[in-house]
């Protein structure tokens, strides 16, 4: 069965490589349209995964990226709609010469293919990962979690749907309709019809994928995210920056999961981080002197600055200097996203400079690490690598790149 997908979804791959970009973007207002026509079909669908999650004890973080409301249904329509009004990259030349033998050469932008995508939790990947495959001319060939399987089933029936609507494949964008590992495992062998492999998920599927695949693959592992306060920051502004990194939405990537705070205004910054964030549910594991700044929290062990808690806790530690702050992140940072609030434009830039993460703020939450945030109109999801994209994967960064050579008669001496 996942060969047959596989080979299915590789045949109109060739089909959406040659689709013009207004038969792509009618695919994605149809399907937009199609998510508010079929919601209540779809929330039915919701319902069951999370009657199931509740049974088989799934935690708060999970069962909010399972829950699928009339929000984020019209989320996911938007999302689409945001990435049809997008430029459409294929076909376009980023660089055309003439050698002194007459030939023109033109490097062309050009689909990938089909694309494989491994997911867990989050049904809405279903439609951003379709969305933007068929935006930037790949087939897709869907692999849920279990815990969402009804609705990303017919959430991707819905897609096809459209596709089909539209006179595109049917089979532009596919889904494996089982949940046991052995499909998976099928699906990472399939290099003869797909030609990357997105996972997105826990560190367990991550390392699943990686070790198993003989295709390609673009991932993050984790998203242990920091935030250092520096020497004289604006306190309020670090108040609020940290409570948005950890309390809007704490079972994400980009949220916040470790705060380093300068020694300098720790007596100052501390205390008022603290009382907000326990205000909030946070629960505060500390240092040493995080503990002395502001009494009543938990010791932080040496497991916490390597953990992602994806829930309302959060590590705390005061460095010495930028040095210490630097050299904490270097040593444990998952490479997603990074901040730093300072007034110091030198300290700043210096920050920007010298994290080595895909997104690097000054002054910022580090929840706008999002396609959607960033102007992207959705995302695939967020790459660590640093080969071929890194950051939030929107449709430039599912694409490839071919030359392209006209000559008249031309042969190599």
């Amino acid at each position: 069965m996942v060969e047959a997908k596989a080979r299915a979804v590789w045949e109109a791959s060739r089909r959406l490589a040659q689709a013009s970009t207004t038969a792509k973007n009618a695919v994605l207002l149809r399907a937009g349209r199609m998510l508010e026509e079929r919601k209540a079909e779809i929330k039915e669908a919701n319902a069951r995964d999370l009657e199931q999650g509740q049974r088989d004890g799934l935690s708060k973080a999970m069962m909010d990226r399972l829950l699928l409301d009339d929000k984020r249904i019209r989320g996911m329509a938007q999302g689409l709609e945001e990435v049809a009004a997008l430029r459409d990259p294929i076909g376009s030349g980023r660089a055309m010469w003439r050698l002194p033998n007459g030939l023109e050469i033109t490097k062309v932008v050009v689909p990938i293919g089909a694309i494989g995508i491994i997911y867990e939790s989050r049904p809405n990947v279903t439609i951003d990962a379709a969305g933007l495959c068929v935006k930037a001319g790949n087939a897709a060939l869907l692999r849920g979690g279990s815990e969402a399987i009804s609705s990303n089933l017919v959430l991707a029936e819905v897609f096809a749907d459209a596709c089909e609507a539209e006179g595109l494949p049917r089979s532009s964008v596919d889904i494996i309709p089982v949940t046991d590992r052995a499909a998976v495992m099928a699906m990472l062998k399939m290099d003869r019809y797909l030609s990357l492999i997105v996972p997105r998920g826990g560190a367990g599927l991550i390392r699943t994928v990686v070790e198993n695949s003989t295709i390609p693959t673009l991932k993050h592992d984790r998203g242990l995210c920091h935030i250092y306060v520096d020497e004289g920051a604006d306190v309020g502004m670090a108040v609020n920056i940290v409570h948005n990194a950890k309390v809007q939405r704490p079972g994400v990537c980009n949220a916040v999961e470790t705060l380093l705070v300068h020694e300098a205004i720790a007596t100052v910054a501390l205390p008022a981080i603290v009382k907000d964030l326990q205000k909030a549910g946070v629960a505060i594991r500390g240092c040493p002197k995080t503990r002395e700044t502001a009494p009543g929290i938990a010791e932080a062990t040496e497991e916490d600055w390597d953990t992602e808690y994806l829930d309302l806790i959060l590590s705390v530690k005061v460095v010495a200097n930028m040095e210490q702050a630097l050299e904490h992140i270097a040593r444990y940072s998952t490479g997603v996203a990074e901040a730093i609030v300072t007034q110091d434009y030198a300290r700043a830039e210096r920050f920007l400079a010298e994290v080595d993460s895909a997104t690097v703020y000054v002054n910022a939450s580090t929840r706008f690490t999002d396609g959607g945030q960033f102007g992207l109109g959705a995302e695939i999801g967020i790459s660590t690598d640093k080969l071929h994209a890194r950051g939030p994967m929107s449709v430039e960064e599912l694409t490839s790149t071919k030359y392209v050579i006209r000559g008249c008669g031309q042969v190599r001496e």
